[in-house]
């Protein structure tokens, strides 16, 4: 069986962002064994499950990953959208569009240091939209 629904993230200003709650609020109750996939469906954003605790991750993440693709390199041929875009598309392909997740007992199994983020590379992303999609 599958069960497929869209959840609208909020409005997130550049970085990553922890959603796990955001996003288990928002799922139906879960099977007692399945998988949940989600997808980002934008260019200019990522998924990932890294770090829940320590918030100094996600600044070390967002530092990092701008050191490894800055703003303003003349090497970009796609400005049309402004100095962030084209740093932000080659930083979801780096981060990727989505994550699974196995669920055992009616929850998401993940680690217990692991939770889900929204990664925004735009400066003013607005609000995103994931797939959530419950195989079971």
């Amino acid at each position: 069986m599958v069960e497929q629904i869209e959840i609208l993230l909020p409005s997130y200003q550049r970085g990553f962002h922890l959603i796990t709650g955001v996003i288990e609020d928002s799922l139906p109750n879960l099977p007692a064994v399945g998988i949940l996939h989600l997808f980002i469906r934008h260019t200019s954003a990522g998924l990932t499950i890294n770090e829940n605790a320590d918030p100094t991750v996600r600044t070390d993440l967002e530092r990092i990953f701008n050191k490894l693709v800055p703003e303003g390199s003349k090497e970009y041929i796609h400005t049309m959208e402004g100095p962030d875009d084209m740093p932000a598309h080659i930083k979801s392909t780096l981060t990727g569009q989505s994550v699974t997740i196995p669920i055992t007992n009616h929850h998401l199994n993940l680690g217990t240091w692991q939770g889900i983020y929204m990664c925004e590379f735009r400066n003013r992303g607005g609000r995103r939209k994931v797939v959530a999609t419950i195989y079971y």
